[in-house]
C-alpha cells in the first residue's frame, strides 16, 4: 500500500490515493465505533443502487484504522462552482436532482435520524426549557425512513471524468425526513458564507419535492441545534442563533 498522494487533510484524518483506491486514514484518538459504522454506513448504502465508492476493506495502517473504497477521478462540484461561477445555479439543481434521488431510497438499518437529533439536543449548550420545546417539536414531525445523508453539499459530490456523479462520505447517514436532511443542507451553505447558494439551493429543492418551505423551516430550529454539539466556537454561535428563530424569510 502506497501513501505518496495525499488527496485531503482534515482535523481528525488524512485521505490518500494508491492507484485505483481511496485510503482514509483516521486518528489515534477517532473513535473505533464510529469508523466502523461509517464503513457499514457505506456497504449498506451500496445496496440502495446509488452511485457510490465501493467499500474494499476496514484495515489497519501503520497502527491507525483506515477504510479502503474506490478512488473516482474527477471534480467534486465544490470545485466545479469555483471553476465556473456561471454555471452555479446548473450544479445547484443537480446538487438538488441528486439528493432527491437519494431520498427516493430506504434503507431500513440505516440508525434512526430522529433517534440521533434526540440525543445530539441533549448534549447541547442549550438550557432545559429550550431543549425541552425542541425535543416536543422533534417528537411531533412526521415520521419518514427515507435514505438522509445529513453532510450533502458540493464537496460530498464528484463529478467523475465520464460525467457519472458519485454522493460520498456516508459518516451522518440515517434513515428519516427528507426535509430535514434539506434543512441541514441549506445551514450548511449558510455556514460556509454562501446565502445566495442557500437559498437558490433551498427554493429548487421546494420546488423539484413540491415541498412548502415553510415546513423545510419548521426543521431549522431542530436541526441547527443537534448540528451546534460539533465545530468550532463560531460555528456554534451561528447555528445557536437559529435556535430561537421563528420567522423565516
Amino acid at each position: 500500500m502506497k501513501l505518496d498522494t495525499v488527496l485531503a487533510v482534515r482535523p481528525n484524518k488524512t485521505v490518500y490515493r494508491d492507484g485505483n483506491l481511496n485510503i482514509k486514514i483516521f486518528n489515534d484518538n477517532y473513535s473505533k465505533a464510529d469508523i466502523l459504522n461509517e464503513a457499514l454506513n457505506q456497504a449498506r448504502i451500496e445496496e440502495t443502487g446509488l452511485n457510490i465508492p465501493k467499500i474494499h476493506g476496514v484495515t489497519m495502517v501503520e497502527g491507525k484504522w483506515a477504510i479502503i473504497s474506490d478512488y473516482i477521478e474527477g471534480n467534486t462540484l465544490e470545485q466545479l462552482m469555483e471553476a465556473h461561477p456561471e454555471k452555479k445555479y446548473e450544479y445547484i439543481e443537480l446538487l438538488v436532482d441528486l439528493q432527491l434521488e437519494m431520498h427516493s431510497k430506504t434503507c431500513p438499518k440505516l440508525n434512526k435520524l430522529k433517534d440521533k437529533m434526540m440525543n445530539k439536543i441533549s448534549i447541547s449548550e442549550l438550557d432545559a426549557t429550550t431543549r425541552y420545546e425542541l425535543h416536543t417539536r422533534l417528537e411531533g414531525m412526521p415520521k419518514h425512513n427515507k435514505v438522509c445523508h445529513g453532510d450533502f453539499v458540493p464537496s460530498n459530490i464528484i463529478i467523475a471524468t465520464d460525467g457519472t456523479p458519485y454522493i460520498i462520505d456516508w459518516s451522518h447517514a440515517t434513515q428519516g425526513n427528507a426535509s430535514a436532511d434539506a434543512a441541514r443542507t441549506y445551514l450548511l451553505f449558510c455556514l460556509a458564507g454562501d446565502n445566495d447558494g442557500a437559498k437558490t439551493y433551498l427554493k429548487l429543492f421546494c420546488k423539484k419535492s413540491n415541498t412548502a418551505k415553510q415546513y423545510v423551516q419548521k426543521w431549522m430550529p431542530i436541526v441547527a441545534a443537534s448540528q451546534s454539539v460539533k465545530g468550532n466556537e463560531e460555528e456554534r454561535a451561528f447555528l445557536l442563533s437559529w435556535v430561537d428563530v421563528v420567522d423565516y424569510e
